[in-house]
């Protein structure tokens, strides 16, 4: 059996803007990534304040998590994403726009928190990948 993965969005559900419904995994390693944030090298938060800023520096981090782990962005198949405002989420998506694939988008969840683990912070992004695979095409 050859290893993949296949993007999911059935014709029985409202068509997803973004994301995919489902994401199947045949094969390969999941690699599971912490919770990322606008953390810089030496522990300083980056861009306070600024929605974009800290988006950049936030998928910065999950690329090089996931680099580490042997995979790409192309290797997600789930991402979450947790915002202190939900009126973000579109600056945040364009930040995350710039590293996926949009044509075949991870399975996504986005929430609103009251607040993160460093009151400075407006967003993190966790991860769930699948190393060692060839992708399917979605359907």
């Amino acid at each position: 059996m050859v290893d993949r993965v296949e993007l999911l969005n059935p014709s029985t559900m409202h068509p997803p803007v973004g994301y995919s419904h489902v994401a199947m995994v045949r094969g390969g390693k999941l690699v599971f990534v912490a919770g990322q944030a606008s953390i810089g090298p030496t522990g300083e938060v980056v861009g306070p304040g600024d929605h974009t800023l800290q988006a950049e520096q936030t998928f910065r981090n999950l690329g090089l998590a996931l680099e580490a782990a042997g995979g790409t962005f192309r290797s997600l198949v789930k991402l979450n994403i947790y915002v202190i405002d939900i009126r973000a989420l579109p600056e945040i998506r364009a930040v995350r726009d710039k590293y996926i694939d949009t044509a075949h988008p991870p399975a996504s969840t986005a929430v609103q928190v009251s607040r993160l683990f460093r009151p400075d912070l407006l967003l993190e992004v966790e991860a769930v990948a699948v190393v060692g695979y060839l992708r399917a095409a979605s359907r």
